[in-house]
């Protein structure tokens, strides 16, 4: 049976993260609720916090959805997952992030993929996702937050999470080759890009 993990559940209000309802431009990327793939749910995994310590650094992390939904609980997501920190005036992050939409559109139902706006303004990351194609689940982090808790210095940042909750942070852009290669490493799912 497959489970879902509501990443999104009460309107937010005092976070400040979300600032869609104060923009004209509405958001191009899709709600933050999504399934957990089946492989997260199997028996005996353990759990992010315990598998892994760079995955503690999720605990207790809320961060508010770009479409204005309530803050997404880091620390409840499973894997595998891919969360890729980006922001519109990052260079390598306008290539690599339509890379990262089409790794969502290939694994759905198999991989939770999440792109968080790190240090951004909502109006110009809105634009990039419309002008680009780019709807993944994002979260709207403009102060860092994610950033900072898994010592992610440069933009783009890619966190990779298995099944059993062990993550690797991975600190540069990537191609659709390498972003392949280290689906697989780090996570196990092999997928052409």
């Amino acid at each position: 049976m497959a489970a879902l993990v509501l990443l999104a559940g009460c309107t937010s209000g005092a976070s400040g993260d979300s600032v869609e309802a104060a923009s004209s431009t509405p958001s191009p990327f899709a709600a933050c609720s999504t399934p957990v793939p089946s492989a997260a749910v199997s028996p005996g995994a353990a759990s992010p916090a315990a598998a892994s310590p760079g995955v503690a650094a999720l605990q207790g992390l809320s961060i508010g959805c770009f479409t204005g939904d309530s803050p997404v609980d880091l620390g409840a997501l499973r894997g595998p997952a891919v969360i890729n920190i980006w922001a519109s005036f990052c260079g390598p992050c306008r290539t690599e992030l339509p890379v990262v939409q089409k790794l969502a559109d290939k694994t759905t139902g198999r991989l939770t993929v999440l792109g968080v706006d790190s240090g951004d303004r909502w109006e110009a990351a809105a634009s990039f996702g419309a002008d680009h194609g780019v709807s993944i689940p994002t979260l709207f982090d403009q102060d860092r937050k994610l950033a900072g808790a898994v010592g992610a210095i440069s933009l783009p940042s890619t966190i990779f999470i298995d099944a059993n909750g062990k993550m690797y942070l991975h600190r540069y852009s990537m191609d659709a080759a390498d972003l392949s290669d280290l689906l697989l490493e780090h996570t196990g799912l092999r997928v052409e890009l």
